[in-house]
């Protein structure tokens, strides 16, 4: 499920952007900084500050990830059912220490959720189709120049 594409976009990306519904069904989205994939088949997400995705997935395990390379304006959606694990679970010691080992100590890490990852989509800047001639190398360019880098 999660190919070396997948995961060279994971680890290229800064922020993800988890996508949750609550028991009456209004949404939620918000940016994950610390993430990470586990294994073939899973995302692991360390909860820093994040009550409202954590009773969310209580109430309703369905969630969406996103994230897109800033400057290749590339990515992909993951969909799937994410459970929450506090620190205390020792089922969910190894990603725990796996999110840790990114965010070091600068980020206190609540709890683990972690993703079942049952459908990946791409995800393209309309730039690349709208475009006549673009490329990664232009998509690249054309960021850094809005970016000011």
């Amino acid at each position: 499920m999660l190919t070396i594409e997948v995961k060279q976009s994971i680890d290229e990306s800064v922020l993800c952007w988890l996508a949750t519904v609550d028991s009456d069904g209004f949404p939620n989205c918000s940016p994950k900084e610390i993430f990470t994939y586990y294994g073939d088949k899973h995302l692991i997400v360390a909860n820093i500050a994040s009550p409202n995705s954590v009773s969310n997935i209580q109430a309703n395990a369905n969630v969406c990830v996103s994230f897109v390379h800033v400057f290749k304006q590339k990515g992909f959606k993951l969909k799937g059912q994410a459970i929450y694990a506090d620190p205390t679970d020792e089922d969910y010691k190894e990603p725990l220490e796996l999110l840790q080992s990114i965010a070091g100590t600068a980020f206190p890490i609540q709890g683990v959720i972690l993703i079942e990852v049952s459908s990946v989509e791409r995800v393209i800047a309309p730039g690349y189709y709208l475009v006549d001639g673009a490329t990664e190398e232009s998509q690249i360019e054309s960021a850094k120049r809005t970016y000011g880098v």
